[in-house]
């Protein structure tokens, strides 16, 4: 960005600054420009999104609120307009679409979004409302019984899933995303098309993807937890994942014994599993994109070496501990 005073490029920074929401305290990496010449600061649009984001983040987690991503996946699973959803809720008109555009639900409006996750409940509020009549209530019910007999069909699969991927809750190990398991299936997926990679290689692929994109958004893609080993950055329970994967026919995994007696694991597309790229937003492609190109030609070891230079991982190699998000802002890429 040039100085709107000298018309010079600044130099983008970042520090840790506090800043009060609902009369309470947190500490995030504040983004900013600076001008060399005049000393002045400045912001665009986009960083101030980033600032706020990490801001609102914090306090959604520190008191369990939804997260807009939820609040939208919540209203897509009912076929809902956003005006329906705040109608048979009992909000104000434009409520829920604005919680989908990122305004903070209070902490009842926000019991209640969580609540008719369950689409037992959701029918019963739906009943109470006036929000639909006749052959247009009957429809909605009718709709609202095949979820419900989906949601319990699906029971078991989902708990296997949420096993796996970790706590389904956002916090500020998962980028403030509830963890996905169809996002990190594309994510897998989408490499192994892309670059057809060793599982090691893999592993740091997918690490980089989900940091890069929270470091210019505050929420990473998948919402997977990362932990620190010494081979670098790796998905929590990857192991288990990919055999899940494997199991269900979504890829392949092939073994490669090496003349010095190792064992690799190189992963491939699996033709009967077909990816929906629509599963991903515009600027998650754009990331997955980048990630792809930057490394396309960089091996094993050169990623695993790259990797290691990350402050995220050496803070925490020693413990194995899971990584906070809030690394990716030291990530240069």
């Amino acid at each position: 960005m040039k100085s709107p005073v000298t018309g010079k490029e600044m130099r983008l920074c970042k520090e840790n600054r506090t800043f009060s929401f609902r009369k309470e305290e947190f500490s995030i990496v504040y983004h900013f420009y600076k001008c060399n010449d005049t000393d002045e600061s400045f912001t665009t649009t986009e960083l101030d999104n980033l600032n706020l984001t990490q801001l609102y983040n914090q306090y959604r987690a520190k008191h369990k609120l939804p997260f807009p991503d939820q609040i939208i996946k919540l209203r897509k699973k009912y076929g809902l307009s956003a005006s329906k959803m705040s109608e048979i809720l009992g909000f104000g008109t434009n409520s829920y679409r604005n919680y989908e555009s990122g305004e903070v639900p209070n902490m009842s409006n926000s019991r209640l979004i969580q609540l008719v996750e369950d689409a037992k409940e959701f029918k019963k509020l739906l009943l109470l409302s006036k929000a639909f009549k006749g052959k247009a209530l009957e429809k909605q019910i009718n709709k609202l019984d095949l979820i419900i007999l989906k949601q319990e069909e699906q029971q078991f699969q989902n708990q296997l899933e949420q096993y796996l991927i970790g706590d389904p809750v956002p916090s500020k190990f998962t980028g403030f995303r509830l963890p996905d398991f169809e996002k990190f299936t594309g994510m897998v997926v989408f490499f192994i098309n892309k670059l057809n990679p060793w599982k090691t290689k893999l592993n740091k692929l997918l690490f980089y993807a989900d940091f890069m994109k929270y470091s210019g958004s505050g929420y990473s893609i998948s919402g997977m937890r990362y932990r620190a080993i010494p081979m670098g950055p790796v998905p929590e329970n990857y192991n288990s994942i990919f055999e899940y994967l494997a199991g269900k026919v979504e890829i392949d995994i092939q073994i490669t014994t090496f003349s010095n007696g190792g064992i690799g694991e190189k992963f491939k597309p699996n033709p009967k599993y077909k990816m929906t790229r629509d599963i991903f937003s515009e600027s998650e492609l754009n990331v997955l994109e980048k990630i792809a190109e930057k490394f396309r030609s960089t091996s094993t070891d050169e990623i695993i070496g790259i990797s290691h230079k990350g402050k995220g991982w050496i803070d925490n190699n020693r413990e194995r501990k899971i990584i906070d998000y809030k690394y990716s802002f030291d990530i240069d890429l």
